[in-house]
């Protein structure tokens, strides 16, 4: 007698599951609104208001590369 076993996988994007596309939606919203607010807060920091650039004051700010457009599903 020969036993076989099968491991099946069900992934929910592949049922159609509409709680992945907004958890990813909400994350993205969520990354780029991380991106705005660290954008500004580098404009307020390097723009001043005599007119000169303080370039040295870019360098406190530590803004992360842009997430990729629905990175979130990739990690469902």
């Amino acid at each position: 007698m020969v036993r076989r076993t099968v491991d099946v996988y069900s992934f929910a994007r592949h049922q159609r599951d509409p709680s992945v596309a907004q958890w990813a939606a909400t994350e993205e919203r969520r990354a780029r609104q991380r991106l705005r607010t660290r954008t500004g807060t580098l404009l307020r920091l390097v723009n001043t208001t005599a007119g000169a650039l303080a370039l040295d004051a870019a360098d406190t700010v530590d803004i992360p590369p842009a997430r990729h457009r629905r990175g979130a599903l990739w990690l469902a």
